[in-house]
């Protein structure tokens, strides 16, 4: 489970040199309960990879959230929002960046991506190895973080 927010990331590529025009992005949402007790543990995310990625931006606390495209940064160069249809090869792939975020829900979710490619449709389910992703809001909870110079867990203030 996921705290306040969740970034799933996508690699999309066709198999040939046929395109395959990503048509749609879609939220579903599999279930909502209140956020989930416990405490707040700040991890490191990590480096980026080689693609410049689309960003998308979703709001879990929302009654029928959507996956919205929104401008985004790669290495300090701005990248614009742009809204499907995106269009992929084998040589041409596209990387998805998908930050969902509640602050009022434990929330189980889903994407679905819907493509088509020569006359023929199709949906694809991206979840957690068959299980839907669980994002937990955090606020009120004890935070903490993870001391890089005296290591350990420390309270985290402010």
């Amino acid at each position: 489970m996921r705290g306040g927010e969740t970034l799933v990331e996508l690699s999309v590529q066709g198999t040939s040199d046929t395109a395959v025009v990503l048509t749609a992005l879609r939220v579903r949402v599999a279930g909502r309960t209140d956020p989930a007790p416990g405490n707040a543990y700040a991890m490191d995310q990590g480096c980026g990879g080689a693609l410049t990625p689309r960003y998308f931006d979703v709001d879990l606390d929302k009654d029928r959230p959507i996956a919205r495209a929104v401008a985004g940064n790669d290495a300090g160069t701005p990248i614009p929002a742009v809204r499907m249809p995106y269009r992929v090869s084998a040589a041409d792939p596209e990387m998805l960046r998908v930050t969902a975020r509640t602050t009022g829900c434990d929330c189980r979710w889903y994407l679905e991506l819907d493509w088509s490619s020569q006359g023929r449709s199709g949906t694809v389910r991206v979840d957690d190895h068959g299980r839907p992703f669980r994002t937990s809001g955090v606020r009120g909870l004890p935070h903490y973080e993870y001391g890089t110079t005296a290591r350990g867990w420390r309270s985290r203030t402010g």
